[in-house]
């Protein structure tokens, strides 16, 4: 594993940061946070044009070949920025899902207009019950005439309301075990789906309630192969987990140099607040927290992109340190500002939503802790 970042990665970084401070201020985060769809088409173009929607998709597909270390250096710039819309979800969810386990025909289909911009996509796993494992997908799929007919209720499927195809799992077989489930590829808008947007503590990214009744696919809809869904959702897992590390590492660190910036020029009893021992002391704890959770988030950067056995423990790891270590800098940046910092005025009440929001997001700390203990110890 190398320590440092290539000159190829660091261009991407510089690159990434100038265009996300250029098109993605504060001003227009804010400004999709109240709008309907909740992101920009043109902005989309535009990052489409610098060919991040295919960064880790390979290039006979449109896509640039690299891997998730190179796309962790783009989500961080994003994490910063807070950039709002469907950007994670089709990349790393939906053609993710379609990355791992799709045909070469599905691959040709969806993957290249991903990659161009030209098709957003998402996945659909989590159920009422709110359980990310295997015994929380209870969607059906019959067979039917060759094909299936899909029927449940999924949550938080994140941005289906402007996505044009969503991977959905569901059960070809009954019981809970992971066996039984498949991935289905859905084009949107079908007979018998229906999305409802729901109201989140995130405004910047947005999840809907998908319901599915009776709704027919055929058997070419299938990712993978029928009952092998959950090992394809484990890789998908592994991925975005380390990505939406890579992304609250970006936003954790921002929040750091706001309240630092903060901290010089608040004068209390004649003095700048920084010039105070606690005030350093708790700067000093978060940029550890920080660092730490960069080294755990591009270690299993590393891991999932190469494949090695110990990637899942890495994954693991890394979420449930940064989602203990991010939402903890956010709410002590907080205290830091004082009250002015949770005012809708300011900035960093967004950062904190959603460093709130990203904590749950693929299980909290306590749940990746124990999937790490169960692969220490199976």
């Amino acid at each position: 594993m190398e320590f440092g970042f290539n000159e190829e990665q660091e261009m991407l970084r510089k690159a990434a940061g100038d265009f996300l401070a250029r098109e993605c201020p504060m001003s227009y985060v804010r400004r999709m946070m109240a709008d309907e769809l909740g992101y920009s088409a043109e902005v989309w173009r535009k990052m489409a044009a610098l060919g991040w929607m295919g960064l880790i998709f390979p290039q006979e597909v449109g896509g640039a070949g690299l891997d998730l270390v190179d796309l962790a250096v783009v989500l961080e710039e994003m994490g910063r920025a807070v950039l709002p819309g469907p950007f994670f979800s089709t990349v790393l969810l939906g053609g993710g899902a379609l990355l791992d386990g799709g045909s070469a025909a599905q691959r040709q289909k969806y993957l290249e207009p991903i990659a161009a911009g030209e098709l957003k996509a998402t996945l659909a796993v989590l159920e009422p019950s709110g359980r990310w494992g295997a015994d929380g997908v209870e969607a059906t799929a019959v067979a039917d005439s060759g094909g299936y007919r899909l029927s449940g209720v999924k949550l938080f499927v994140p941005d289906a309301h402007v996505a044009d195809l969503v991977i959905v799992a569901a059960r070809t077989s009954p019981g809970c075990a992971a066996e039984g489930i498949s991935l289905f590829a859905l084009e949107l808008p079908k007979q018998g789906v229906a999305i409802t947007p729901l109201k989140t503590l995130d405004a910047t990214r947005r999840l809907c309630e998908l319901k599915l009744e009776q709704v027919r696919v055929g058997p070419e809809a299938i990712v993978g192969d029928a009952g092998d869904g959950w090992r394809i959702l484990r890789r998908v897992t592994d991925r975005a987990k380390v990505a939406l590390c890579a992304e609250m590492c970006g936003g954790a660190e921002r929040v750091l140099e706001m309240s630092v910036e903060y901290a010089k020029v608040r004068v209390q009893f004649d003095r700048p607040i920084g010039s105070f021992q606690a005030i350093q002391h708790k700067c000093a704890n978060l940029l550890l927290l920080v660092e730490s959770a960069k080294s755990a988030t591009y270690y299993g950067a590393w891991a999932v992109a190469n494949g090695v056995p110990e990637a899942p423990l890495a994954a693991a790891m890394a979420k449930s340190y940064t989602s203990d270590a991010c939402r903890t800098v956010a709410g002590e940046a907080i205290q830091i500002h004082g009250g002015i910092g949770f005012t809708w005025e300011h900035d960093l009440h967004i950062y904190f939503k959603r460093a709130k929001a990203s904590e749950l997001t693929f299980g909290d700390a306590a749940y990746n802790r124990e999937r790490v203990a169960e692969l220490i110890d199976p």
